[in-house]
């Protein structure tokens, strides 16, 4: 009698409950269903009447009908003596991390040891937390700890299982590209653009760029990620890279960096410089064969050739490699010369014996 008396009471106060459930299934399976597109492809889409109210407002919660939910968890029931506790959401690049080496009921623990990839992160302490502040991608592995229970525990060391923590990428590393070309005319318009995309999930963030040119900087950090240069000049030819960073600059990366060549316009004088054939006289014009004499030294640039063939960098450099192999080849005939004159002199007494036989 006793027993049928406490069924008859847990039956009243579970009733409700499960009567209110039923409702709720019943209401949620009275909703119809619309289906569009081509029968059994992947084009067909499928939806309720109430499709409209639910509104993915983002990774972190959403709404159905006005009512808004917290974001999902995942519950993971342990039956070990130690269990280790990372972050429940995505982490990032430059993101904290705080990791917690929790006990059975909260008992005491003594030499409390953090672990990655097997190696010890500090000695053995009192605390039971280990973090980094700023996290790179280099801090992804797997962390457990272990420590040594205090009464009422088994009084031994025990070790938490391994956990996986995963650092996403913030954003990839920057590239520098020259449009439209990083071979731009001489007076040619140019735009430096520093490429990069923030992670979806931290699309709220926000990137400053700032561009530099042979070390030293062209602007300072700024939300716009490119650069003008309105009129390109000789001065423009160099070595360019940028540089992404978030606003606290907890994260930031450099691209590669980009050669630019301002490209200047070609006259008579580059071009015979360039194709020493242009200069081979023809049969009309050539001149009389003269005895070999001393060598002269090679003429000396002009000033208005060298101001002529400077606005090409790269001539230019061309010009004086040729006068120095020139200047080389003066001074080993200066050598050849005197070892000549030397040899005469040797030879001077040699034949005049020879004549007198």
């Amino acid at each position: 009698m006793k027993l049928s008396c406490v069924l008859m009471a847990w039956a009243l106060s579970v009733c409700p409950a499960v009567l209110l459930a039923t409702q709720m299934l019943l209401a949620a399976s009275s909703e119809t269903l619309k289906c569009e597109g081509p029968v059994s492809t992947e084009q067909s889409g499928c939806h309720t009447d109430e499709e409209e109210d639910v509104i993915h407002a983002s990774e972190e919660d959403f709404q159905v009908k006005g009512y808004k939910f917290s974001k999902p968890f995942h519950l993971i029931v342990s039956y070990d003596w130690l269990i280790l506790q990372g972050p429940d959401t995505s982490i990032f690049e430059g993101d904290p991390l705080v990791l917690h080496c929790r006990a059975w009921q909260d008992w005491p623990l003594t030499q409390v040891i953090f672990y990655q990839e097997g190696s010890a992160l500090a000695p053995p302490g009192p605390k039971r937390e280990f973090s980094i502040d700023v996290v790179q991608k280099s801090d992804s592995g797997h962390y457990h700890c272990s420590g040594v229970f205090r009464s009422p525990g088994p009084g031994s060391r025990e070790t938490a299982s391994p956990v996986a923590i995963t650092v996403q990428e913030l954003f990839p590393a920057p590239v520098l590209k020259a449009l439209p070309s990083s071979e731009p005319q001489e007076g040619d318009s140019v735009t430096l653009s520093c490429q990069t995309k923030l992670s979806l999930q931290r699309s709220a963030s926000r990137l400053l760029f700032s561009f530099y040119k042979d070390g030293r900087s062209l602007s300072i950090r700024g939300i716009s990620a490119e650069l003008q240069i309105p009129k390109a000049s000789e001065e423009h030819s160099g070595s360019y890279w940028c540089e992404a960073a978030t606003e606290d600059r907890q994260v930031w990366k450099q691209s590669p960096q980009l050669e630019i060549r301002v490209q200047g316009p070609l006259n008579s004088v580059d071009s015979s410089i360039l194709n020493p054939a242009l200069q081979k006289p023809t049969a009309s014009e050539t001149p009389p064969m003269e005895p070999p004499g001393p060598l002269r030294p090679p003429p000396a640039p002009s000033a208005e050739h060298l101001r002529v063939s400077s606005s090409d960098p790269h001539l230019l450099h061309q010009i004086q490699m040729l006068l120095k192999q020139m200047q080389d080849v003066k001074v080993l005939l200066g050598h050849l010369v005197v070892e000549l004159r030397e040899l005469t002199v040797y030879l001077k007494p040699g034949i005049t014996k020879v004549a007198d036989k």
